[in-house]
């Protein structure tokens, strides 16, 4: 005991030092960003094209998280399938749920759904989800605006209202377009005729106002539909220099087709995409042909542009989380923007499961959230998490 006590001011003076080397490094790897908890960091190789890049747990302990939003640096707003809304603030999940919607149906797929902020947010704090709800012969999907109050939101009005649904196939990807509008992603409803049927709101692409009202220059008279013939989309997003909208889709699989058939499309004002006219590589005189097959199936669901300097290999590219391929896809277009002859790379299978969303985080990051809790996968003791991309070296 003598010796120790000898000893305890080096040991001490030691132990202040090998605690700032640490943060040190956990500095230089994060950036110093306040989302990120100290969690263990682990370096993937992912091909030649991509080198290495190092993949953080940002947060675990959520059930089927969705989509995923940022409302600033530190606060991201996350939502459940079971109807809760999420804050992660600072690197923490809070344990109170923003809003509940008990009325949520989550029998299967469905349940509570997309995420989007306002164009106005930061004066108004608008946001907006959808979500499923009714009995399990007639669900129906909803979309609502709520004003973000802090640590709950208030429902301010529905948006629109009784979009077909099913426990699959049900859509609900929100995202706002450059031309400020909102556009919503729809599922056929297990009912693959209506995708053609244009006065069905099922197997579309939806585009309204923020307040719920048909813009103007909407292709077809007094509707919210901007494009049809969709089986279930699941993820749109802008390339960053064309402003071409592009999008996943879900394709055929057990009585429907052989399975297989997802679509990378690139989305038409008013353009129909053959559901269930055509599907997989089959053609059709009149309906758009997808940029990208993907046959067996990956099961996309989700769809984002990456346009920040954070991670400069990545620049322009369309990323997409994928739940039965169990990873991300990364779309490379070729110089132009265009979507002709895309090539892709497969990043992160089988490394974390089933992958949901994937958006960029205002640290110019990449986060993607798992999915592993859905009934379909095999969590771990942290599933689901919400996760991110921070360093790529060739």
């Amino acid at each position: 005991m003598g010796r120790l006590k000898k000893y305890l001011p080096v040991l001490l003076i030691l132990a202040v030092i090998i605690s700032t080397v640490s943060i040190l490094n956990l500095d230089k790897i994060t950036g110093n960003n306040p989302i990120i908890t100290n969690t263990p960091t682990e370096t993937k190789t992912v091909s030649k094209n991509s080198g290495q890049y190092t993949v953080e747990t940002v947060v675990g302990g959520l059930f089927v998280p969705w989509s995923i939003v940022f409302t600033s640096e530190d606060r991201i707003l996350v939502t459940e399938r079971n109807g809760n809304i999420r804050i992660i603030e600072k690197g923490k999940l809070l344990t109170t749920p923003m809003i509940t919607f008990p009325e949520v149906s989550q029998i299967s797929e469905e349940g509570l759904m997309g995420l989007a902020l306002d164009p106005d947010y930061n004066s108004n704090k608008f946001i907006y989800t959808s979500y499923a709800y009714g009995p399990s012969n007639n669900i129906k999907v909803r979309v609502v605006q709520l004003r973000d109050e802090g640590n709950t939101a208030t429902v301010q009005k529905t948006v629109i209202d009784n979009i077909p649904a099913a426990k699959f196939h049900a859509g609900s990807r929100l995202k706002f377009g450059p031309d400020d509008k909102l556009y919503i992603t729809t599922g056929d409803a297990s009912q693959k005729a209506l995708s053609q049927n244009q006065s069905s709101l099922a197997g579309k692409i939806l585009r309204l106002n923020t307040d719920g009202t048909i813009p103007e220059d909407n292709p077809y008279p007094d509707s919210p539909v901007w494009s049809l013939g969709h089986r279930n989309p699941q993820g749109i997003d802008w390339h960053p220099v064309t402003k071409e909208l592009w999008q996943t889709e879900h394709g055929p699989s057990g009585n429907d087709g052989p399975n297989g058939g997802d679509e990378v499309n690139i989305i038409y004002k008013g353009g129909n995409y053959g559901w269930p006219v055509v599907s997989h590589n089959n053609s059709s005189a009149g309906m758009i042909d997808p940029i990208l097959v993907f046959t067996p199936a990956e099961a996309p669901a989700s769809g984002m542009f990456y346009a920040g300097n954070l991670l400069p290999q990545f620049k322009n590219n369309f990323f997409f989380g994928n739940l039965r391929g169990m990873g991300i896809i990364r779309v490379i277009p070729d110089v132009s923007g265009s979507g002709e002859n895309p090539q892709y790379e497969k990043l992160l299978y089988n490394e974390y499961g089933r992958i949901r969303d994937v958006v960029q985080g205002p640290d110019g990051a990449i986060y993607f959230s798992t999915s592993n809790k859905d009934g379909r996968g095999n969590p771990s003791s942290d599933d689901d998490r919400i996760m991110r991309i921070v360093l790529v070296e060739n």
